[in-house]
């Protein structure tokens, strides 16, 4: 299994371009975007993180499937609104699994072994086996970190500018691949590059 992002959606770039102009307007207006209302969006989006200049960001909402291994989901989950709307369960599904298939390709082959190992010992228990819940947890215990599960998530370009912005030259390729997705989002590195 390898990562994934798929299923992009983006929202309300538009209205956010037009709304980056209303700490200077008297009136709120709804009149068609114009190009001076992305070169303003462009230079406020560019602005270092939490000087609250690119707020409007925060309006550009996107929602995606991403497809990635536990010990990238436990690094993603540090930001805030990087939101799960709903994700693939190990508690409903992972006898349906085949783990094997479901772990990435450098998820060592003898940890492996024992997993499909710990499974077949539960499967074959006795339904009254005294003992099948703890064979349950050692399984959910025993899980490699390179398993992957999928989840939809939504967020908005305001946060994916500080994960782009701290992660784009992480170790983990993982984080190399959503950067790379992340520059394919329309305007967003228009809106989110930092001015040299």
């Amino acid at each position: 299994m390898e990562f994934n992002i798929q299923n992009t959606q983006v929202f309300g770039l538009e209205k956010a371009v037009k709304a980056s102009g209303n700490p200077m307007r008297t009136v709120i207006d709804n009149e068609d975007v114009t190009a001076k209302d992305f070169m303003r969006a462009a230079k406020l989006g560019r602005t270092l993180n939490g000087e609250g200049h690119d707020n409007y960001l925060k309006g550009i909402l996107v929602q995606m499937d991403v497809t990635a291994p536990l010990y990238w989901w436990k690094q993603a989950q540090r930001y805030h609104w990087f939101d799960f709307v709903s994700s693939q369960s190990t508690m409903h599904c992972l006898l349906k699994f085949d783990v094997s298939q479901q772990c990435v390709k450098d998820t060592n082959p003898e940890v492996l072994a024992i997993i499909q190992k710990l499974v077949e010992a539960f499967k074959f228990s006795a339904p009254n086996d005294p003992n099948k819940m703890a064979k349950w947890r050692e399984i959910v215990a025993s899980l490699p970190s390179g398993f992957c599960l999928g989840a939809s998530m939504t967020t908005n370009y305001q946060q994916l500018k500080t994960m782009y912005r701290q992660r784009k030259n992480h170790k983990l390729e993982e984080w190399h691949i959503f950067s790379q997705w992340c520059e394919a989002l329309p305007h967003f590195l228009e809106f989110t590059e930092v001015d040299k």
